[in-house]
């Protein structure tokens, strides 16, 4: 077992991520092992629905484009790479590595991990995968690879993987596995370490933001680590940024993965200099009797159109629209039709635009033609028939399928989870002998609340931060207070009662709340707000990208002494 530190860095935090991030990452400075994160449930959708219309398809095009530029230079430095852009067929991809590094005449030992697929097990989905962890990647890197290519595994495993290689950890080390968890779920997701999607972006320099660095994390053989970035690069990383995209699309305290579950209320953050954030103290204990596997599947077809209704009588407007397209709609009704109107208009606005309304009409059916022409002809049909002003934002098409995402959960051994060596050898890679059941943590012990004093009316986030995220049908919503006087108000003050009231798309929806008081955090996870998923579009922000800055937004009275 080596006592060097390992060096990780990301390139790709999802499909679609800068391409250049890879050669930023690699002449910024010393790394050990880059990691690219390319899947998440509606990825898996899209790769799906290309590999329907080709076979050999399934994977991100991007990463290859991405090595052509940059294998040499990895090679060069000796610089191994971890990726999960293998998706729905990650033999192609590795395959697809070699024959780019032939091309070049560069010798690369690429090697590939299987076994997530499980399609076949669950017909009518287009995808079901399990998410694997890291061991898989770690024979593959004792074997001597130099490129790991992987299909669903999940976000963390890109480290777990090199840092159990590295260290020759065992799994049972769950204390040194959950600290490289915790380390892997900071960098998954690229520049959101580094200041991106930041909620108190406004206290820096613009020019600081405007292209942040890449982050990467030094681990250490104990699990501890430092989060940080290439000097020189844009962004910053600190105790805020890390606590965000710590607290991104997570539960409760205990965050459980294939190889360990972390204890999230563990945690401890540090500043350990400029751009340095030191984690430390994270417990791991056994991992749960069962995988999660995501289904993706066909849901049915869905369409929508965009009414403007600009200027005076917002109301009634929209009240006749809906009662003539009522009207049209009844003869053949799609089986879920929604409404909402977004009240954007201003009273005596100095632009049509800031004058306007917007009502979108949304209808899915699993027939295509209850979505298309009859939805299509009867909007446009009201061109002249309608209210004054009346338009659109687009026409509305044919009706377009989507998608629906499901979690279920299947024993370890019924998944065979294999690394495919560079060299063609197989090594199957045994479900872990302890597993433990993930019961709730005790409530833990809160602040005392600060003492009663003056009270300003103003939006939570003058004082909290927010990010939050999806879960499939579920979302995340992470807040967390920057001093401790600030956590014994939030912590007594935002209850679930409390998070209802601000965010009234909850109140009839189950809403848990989880303290996290080592990070002056609460998690709050709210089922069902989502729909069926990010591919199904039921919500304007399907993802729940903004519910945390709806939330900060919101005005409470806050005691003076904070602000």
């Amino acid at each position: 077992m080596t006592s060097q530190p390992l060096r990780v860095g990301n390139f790709s935090g999802f499909y679609g991520d800068r391409s250049d991030a890879l050669r930023e990452m690699l002449t910024g400075g010393d790394l050990d092992v880059l990691t690219g994160d390319y899947l998440a449930e509606l990825t898996m959708l899209i790769l799906a629905r290309d590999r329907l219309k080709d076979p050999s398809a399934g994977y991100a095009r991007t990463f290859l484009r991405q090595v052509e530029d940059t294998l040499g230079l990895a090679h060069e430095k000796g610089v191994r790479i971890v990726t999960n852009a293998g998706g729905l067929n990650p033999a192609g991809l590795a395959q697809a590595v070699r024959e780019v590094a032939g091309r070049l005449g560069i010798p690369l030992r690429v090697a590939h991990v299987e076994g997530d697929d499980l399609t076949a097990r669950h017909p009518g989905s287009l995808a079901a995968h399990a998410y694997l962890g890291g061991f898989g990647i770690a024979e593959c890197l004792r074997a001597g690879a130099d490129v790991v290519v992987t299909g669903r595994v999940t976000d963390a495993a890109l480290v777990t993987g090199p840092a159990a290689a590295h260290f020759g950890w065992k799994p049972d080390d769950h204390d040194r596995l959950a600290g490289a968890v915790v380390a892997g779920h900071v960098l998954e997701c690229g520049t959101q370490a580094t200041g991106g999607n930041y909620a108190f972006f406004t206290e820096r320099d613009p020019s600081e933001l405007r292209r942040p660095g890449f982050p990467l994390a030094e681990i250490h053989p104990d699990g501890s680590g430092v989060v940080t970035k290439h000097p020189g690069t844009g962004g910053f990383v600190d105790v805020g940024t890390v606590t965000a995209q710590l607290l991104y699309e997570t539960g409760g305290a205990r965050y459980a993965g294939p190889d360990v579950t972390a204890r999230l209320d563990t945690v401890t953050l540090t500043q350990d200099g400029p751009d340095r954030v030191r984690i430390e103290g994270v417990r791991g204990e056994a991992p749960p009797p069962t995988l999660k596997v995501g289904r993706n599947r066909l849901g049915g077809f869905r369409n929508e159109v965009v009414f403007v209704l600009t200027g005076l009588d917002i109301e009634a407007k929209a009240a006749l629209v809906r009662e003539q397209m009522g009207d049209a709609l009844a003869v053949s009704p799609p089986a879920d039709v929604r409404w909402d109107l977004a009240r954007t208009d201003k009273p005596d606005a100095d632009t049509e635009e800031t004058a306007s309304a917007l009502l979108r009409l949304v209808v899915r059916d699993p027939d295509q033609q209850k979505v298309g022409r009859v939805l299509s002809g009867a909007a446009i049909e009201l061109a002249l028939a309608g209210y004054p002003g009346f338009h659109v934002v687009a026409p509305p098409g044919k009706g377009s399928p989507y998608g629906v995402f499901e979690d279920v959960y299947v024993p370890h051994g019924d998944v065979d989870h294999v690394a495919v060596l560079h060299d063609g050898r197989r090594i199957t890679v045994d479900p872990p002998q302890d597993t433990a059941a993930l019961d709730d943590v005790p409530e833990p012990q809160l602040p005392q609340p600060l003492p009663p004093g003056r009270t300003t009316r103003a939006p939570l986030g003058r004082v909290v931060g927010a990010r939050s995220g999806d879960k499939g049908g579920n979302a995340n919503v992470g807040v967390w207070a920057r001093t401790d006087d600030a956590w014994r108000w939030l912590a007594h003050e935002l209850t679930v009662e409390r998070f209802r009231e601000l965010i009234p798309e909850a109140r009839d929806l189950p809403v848990t709340r989880h303290p996290l008081p080592n990070l002056r955090a609460l998690n709050f996870v709210v089922e069902g707000i989502l729909g069926e998923g990010v591919a199904a579009q039921a919500r304007f922000d399907p993802q729940a990208k903004a519910l945390g800055e709806w939330l900060r937004s919101r005005y409470a009275d806050i005691p003076e002494v904070l602000l």
